[in-house]
């Protein structure tokens, strides 16, 4: 007695009973002829259906779907595959197959946990770029479907005209017919587009109203011409690009339907004569839920269902009583209320829209892998793209941001509001040096922020579409007296109404509306705060005189590292989550204790992963995104390069230059003509290195008295590692050891750290600053690369540093916060060829600056032409694989990287465990830390053996879609 549909088709047509050859036609015809007269009635009704309730509400669902034949179900609370359980088994009860709707205005997560939420229509209204309005329809529809939805009752096209709208709100895309319009077309398309049908609502207009009609009847006090000329003008837009359906709100508009306090939605006069004749509208008509108490205040059920039908509507939604109402039914029916033919109008009209619906092929919702097909992060990539349209900046008077010289700021955040701000205080954290400042007194934070160029003020409220969001007074005087004496970013993560309620704006610099507070949004705002991004969203409402619907301030782009999904700079998030297992095994192996990864591409990064712990010892600490490295031989393209390629662009140095010009220590050595390149090549025949230190030791292989000491003196101050002081006038006797050192036989590339030694020494000297500020000042503060230094233990917590190894051969103690590397401890932890501590995203900073042809934050640190002759391979032709500082790609099968790189890819390897590589061809940089030298350096090095790094680089070459 089920699905009949097959055999109906070909019976009517076998019995001669229709004569119309269209498939749609022949099919409602036949199964309306089919149908009994309280079947035809039952077609009307789309009672509420919940997935989260009991066995005693799905029973009584499924008695109405099997005795009383209703059209459809609209659900509500609940989860996606209880939700595809329940639809099946009540499919599976009826003769014709059930419409299925649910409201997602921004998403079946509206409705459903474990769903995907895309932005409030509000949200939404501030992106100018439309068709990413359209392709989110697109999506939605897309996931409906999976889960066997036929009507999204979306988009509400209500102009909200009223901040003060408790239902609406957040729910419109803004107070202009203009802004709702086009959007609301956008996301009809979209849905329309993959097979949804969309539904547009309120009618006539629900967007200039102070109550809820859920509770109410809210009044709407406007003429016709004013409702014609605004309120309908969306429906007139959407009707002539096909919209296919509208829902009906429960209204008291005594303009249009002069009964007082006669809701619109069982008006005559405002469903047939101004939808259905005026508007020419031709598709279904959906009351709004007719539970609601602008509705059910006025009649009881069953007589509200009856009088909604006759004012025009076809299918009544959320019936309370569908019993009741059949029989309501019947007798308008044999009283002459009802006829025949307005029945046999609206169900013959549902059964086609389930024709379009493709319900007489219908098919069960296959199960397998529901919530993944639901949860694709390709809707994570559209929403990160929709969040970067919508913020949208509203004053920058002194052009606060982008803030680009970071070198000269010191900021501060303070968090207002009840929510959570984390990502967003990581994120700001990820750019700057920025302090919480976390005092509940203001009295106590106003002198605290004395200091500070730049207060970054966030305002969190949690992210509910109804929720009040609006300011306390004690946030507005914080808010009053913080921007009185500081220059201040405030940031609200809440609906532009929210600033309705400060009245003095002069004071505060910069406003960005976030519209949301979500970690998407929260990621995005410091995006355009340190300018990764710029702005591009406009109001979409009016915040009173002071800002006017449409207003937006476009704010430059400015080079940084952004944060984005892989797939939105054609990469694949699922590949890349291969990373994981790499390294992973590379820690249950203990090839490393835990280790830092960071990919980026196109300026953005796309996988950021801190895994294990800082050591092997049981309650050691988990590694974090932020805790910092020995990143090694990294210091030689991170720090001695990238200033060495600054005197090359002032005229100090060429590639010819000899080693005796910028040393004259060394004329008269066997060293005093080698070139610049040569050097910076590896192929000037010096030795790979000196154990500098073992010189150091006495008889028992301990540091000797005649070197050390416990405590610093005036002539031992040079830290070697905790409670360990070296000679003061130790680098002397190092600098002199490599002058007197023998030369390899031939020249020939042979890898060695005396050139960057030496270029440290050239770098002091020239410039007359110590190596250590020349990186941060020429570079660090203002990229805002602020892990990166030398001696970490000067500015971090231990806890944020990780340890290095256990030295039993030199320093005999653990060594955490002090350089592995012999040589480099010997000069003070400050050397040219390895003593930089960093995380990887900060590492990344300056890879991208180097991919960004040596610009970033906007500003030229080196010249491409000179990034291009220092990433050249001059003597590959010779076996020498080496650009002038950079490493490059293998020759043959020797060499740092997978393989897959392009030939203009270059960067750097670390003894503990490091590696630093990018490529200008696909745009990608790619950073990994590991302190794989713990607990023994000594011991092999099966992080390089086993290729972990090379692995996982090509696991980021796979990744590449597109």
């Amino acid at each position: 007695m089920r699905y009949l549909l097959v055999f109906l088709f070909f019976s009517i047509i076998s019995f001669g009973q229709k004569k119309s050859t269209l498939p749609q036609e022949v099919w409602v015809d036949s199964v309306y002829n089919q149908l009994s007269y309280e079947e035809k009635v039952g077609q009307l009704f789309m009672v509420a259906a919940y997935s989260n309730k009991d066995e005693a509400h799905h029973k009584a669902i499924e008695k109405l779907v099997a005795e009383y034949k209703i059209g459809g179900l609209i659900f509500f609370q609940g989860g996606p595959v209880r939700q595809a359980k329940l639809t099946n088994r009540y499919q599976a009860q009826s003769k014709v197959p059930l419409f299925i709707g649910i409201d997602a205005e921004w998403g079946l997560s509206m409705r459903l946990d474990s769903t995907y939420r895309y932005p409030w229509n509000m949200t939404l209204g501030a992106v100018q770029d439309v068709k990413l309005i359209e392709k989110a329809g697109n999506q939605m529809a897309k996931q409906s479907k999976r889960l066997g939805i036929h009507f999204n009752f979306a988009p509400v096209v209500d102009i909200n005209t009223n901040p003060k709208n408790p239902i609406i709100g957040n729910r419109s895309f803004g107070e202009t017919k203009e802004t709702v319009s086009i959007r609301a077309l956008a996301l009809m398309k979209g849905l329309q587009d993959e097979g949804v049908f969309a539904t547009a609502k309120h009618f006539p207009g629900h967007g200039d109203t102070s109550t809820d009609s859920h509770h109410t009847l809210p009044s709407v006090s406007f003429d016709k011409a004013r409702l014609d000329q605004v309120e309908l003008y969306p429906y007139k837009e959407l009707i002539k690009n096909g919209l296919a359906s509208v829902m009906v709100a429960h209204l008291n508009v005594p303009s249009i339907e002069p009964r007082e306090n006669y809701p619109t939605s069982i008006s005559y006069n405002v469903v047939t004569n101004i939808l259905k004749n005026e508007l020419q509208f031709q598709g279904l008509i959906f009351t709004d839920a007719l539970n609601m108490k602008g509705a059910s205040n006025f009649k009881k059920p069953g007589d509200i269902d009856l009088e909604a039908f006759l004012a025009g509507n076809d299918v009544l939604l959320f019936a309370e009583n569908v019993p009741v109402a059949i029989q309501k039914f019947k007798e308008a029916t044999t009283d002459g209320r009802l006829t025949e033919d307005r029945l046999a109008y609206s169900v013959k009209k549902i059964l086609a829209y389930k024709f379009k619906a493709n319900l007489n092929n219908y098919q069960p919702i296959l199960m397998d892998n529901l919530y993944t097909d639901l949860n694709a992060v390709d809707y994570e990539a559209l929403n990160y793209q929709l969040y970067e349209n919508a913020v949208t900046v509203i004053k920058n008077d002194t052009k606060s941001i982008p803030l680009a010289q970071l070198d000269k700021e010191k900021i501060a955040y303070v968090k207002l509001g009840n929510d959570n701000s984390e990502v967003f205080l990581t994120k700001l954290k990820s750019y700057a040096n920025v302090t919480e400042i976390a005092s509940k007194d203001l009295d106590s934070v106003l002198v605290e922020l004395q200091e500070y160029s730049k207060v970054i003020i966030g305002y969190h409220k949690s992210d509910g579409a109804w929720r009040n969001h609006n300011l306390t007074f004690r946030e507005l005087l914080w808010i009053n007296q913080i921007a009185q004496q500081n220059d201040v970013i405030l940031s609200f993560f809440t609906k532009p109404y929210s600033l309705l309620t400060i009245k003095n704006f002069e004071s505060i610099e910069t406003i960005i509306v976030g519209y949301q507070n979500n970690a998407i949004s929260q990621s995005v705002v410091p995006q355009v705060i340190f300018g990764a991004i710029g702005s591009k969203g406009k109001l979409p409402v009016s915040i009173e005189e002071h800002f006017k619907v449409n207003e937006g301030i476009e704010t430059l782009a400015i080079q940084r590292l952004g944060f984005e999904v892989p797939e939105n700079v054609g990469m694949s998030s699922t590949v890349l989550a291969k990373i994981d297992a790499i390294a992973k095994g590379a820690i249950d192996k203990k090839m490393t204790p835990g280790m830092q990864i960071v990919v980026a591409r196109k300026g953005k990064v796309v996988y950021q992963k801190a895994f294990g712990t800082h050591t092997y010892e049981d309650g050691s600490l988990t590694v974090k995104n932020t805790d910092v490295y020995d990143i090694a031989s990294l210091t030689k393209i991170i720090a001695t390069l990238p200033n060495i390629m600054q005197e090359f662009d002032n005229g100090n140095l060429t590639l010819e230059t000899k080693l005796k010009t910028m040393l004259p220590v060394f004329k008269g050595t066997n060293k005093q003509d080698a070139t610049l390149l040569d050097m910076l090549t590896h192929q000037a025949r010096f030795q790979p290195w000196i154990p500098f230190y073992k010189a150091t030791l006495d008889s028992l292989n301990r540091p000797s008295a005649n070197y050390y000491r416990t405590q610093p003196t005036v002539d031992y101050q040079i830290k070697v590692a905790e409670d360990l002081y070296l000679r003061t006038d130790y680098n002397d006797s190092l600098i002199k050891a490599i002058a007197n050192s023998e030369l390899l036989p031939k020249k020939q590339y042979k890898y060695s750290d005396f050139p960057f030694i030496l270029f440290k020494e050239y770098l002091e000297k020239q410039n007359e600053k110590t190596l250590e500020y020349l990186t941060k000042n020429n570079f660090y503060a203002y990229i805002g690369a602020n892990s990166l230094t030398y001696n970490p233990l000067h500015q971090l917590d231990k806890s944020e540093v990780i340890p290095t190894e256990i030295d039993n051969y030199f320093r005999y103690q653990l060594v955490h916060g002090y350089v592995h590397d012999m040589a480099a401890a010997m000069q003070g932890g400050i050397s040219g060829h390895a003593g930089l501590f960093s995380n990887a995203l900060d590492i990344a900073k300056i890879m991208q600056m180097y991919l960004q042809k040596g610009s970033y934050g906007g500003k030229q640190f080196i010249t491409p032409e000179t990034l291009q002759k220092f990433n050249t391979c001059y003597f590959c032709k010779d076996g020498n694989r080496r650009g002038v500082g950079f490493d490059k790609p293998q020759l043959g099968s020797e060499g740092p990287t997978c393989g897959c790189v392009s030939l203009t890819s270059f960067g750097h390897t670390g003894f503990t465990g490091t590696m630093a590589w990018a490529d200008p061809e696909q745009e990608i940089v790619y950073v990994f830390l590991s302190n794989r030298t713990y607990p023994d350096a000594n011991a092999a090095n099966r992080l390089s053996k086993e290729n972990i790094r090379e692995n996982i680089q090509k696991v980021i070459y796979e990744a590449i879609i597109q």
